[in-house]
């Protein structure tokens, strides 16, 4: 009779066993965290609330620098910026321009005044950015009166360059960009600058493409 018992004892004690490792839980570390064995998808995400890093190698490095008084340069910063993969930096005046104050054949238009004038420097209405971390910079803007319009004189000699590779652009219906790459380099007096181009405001993005390869 005393064998039937613990016959039947140990018969129960097996069966409790088996139940309790067919359903064992997460190994957890000293910490109480679950071990990275044991974690889902789920486990491993980012907290509610919190946002994912961003890995190293897609941080942008690249920036593009506009200013466009009626959106024309604009357009073709955005072309590059998307090519580019590249954030986007608008300067604007503090005081926007007008109509009237970019007519070149008035000569007491506001702009014609500035760009008469080689010390001058429009204020910026933009709020400044940073630099830091980016290793190229495409600098854009309209060609006004065969030159850049004196505004970005104000931004490159706002900033520090060093260790940067910028690179001017401009659009305009027929004038290059002349003397503007120029004059930014030497007013910026920091920086690597390459050779600026000018382009129409219809410019392809097959052409950007093929300048913007052709710069690496």
């Amino acid at each position: 009779m005393k064998k039937i018992i613990i016959m039947f004892i140990a018969a129960l004690i097996l069966i409790g066993a088996a139940a309790c490792t067919g359903n064992s839980p997460a190994v957890t570390t000293e910490s109480g965290s679950a071990s990275a064995a044991s974690r889902t998808p789920e486990n491993t995400s980012a907290p509610s609330g919190g946002t994912e890093s961003t890995p190293a190698s897609e941080h942008k490095n690249v920036l593009v620098v506009v200013f466009s008084a009626t959106g024309t340069t604009k357009g073709v910063a955005e072309k590059i910026a998307a090519i580019e993969n590249a954030d986007i930096y608008e300067i604007k005046a503090k005081q926007a321009y007008t109509s009237a104050d970019l007519n070149w054949n008035d000569g007491n238009s506001r702009s014609t005044k500035e760009q008469n004038s080689q010390s001058a420097r429009p204020e910026i209405g933009s709020e400044r950015i940073s630099l830091e971390g980016y290793e190229r910079i495409y600098i854009g803007f309209p060609i006004w009166w065969g030159e850049e319009p004196r505004i970005m004189d104000t931004f490159v000699e706002s900033y520090d360059f060093s260790g940067i590779t910028l690179i001017p652009f401009c659009t305009s219906s027929s004038s290059g960009i002349g003397r503007s790459g120029k004059n930014l380099a030497d007013n910026a007096k920091s920086g690597k600058w390459l050779e600026g181009r000018r382009f129409p405001g219809n410019v392809s993005e097959s052409e950007l493409r093929n300048w913007i390869n052709g710069l690496k």
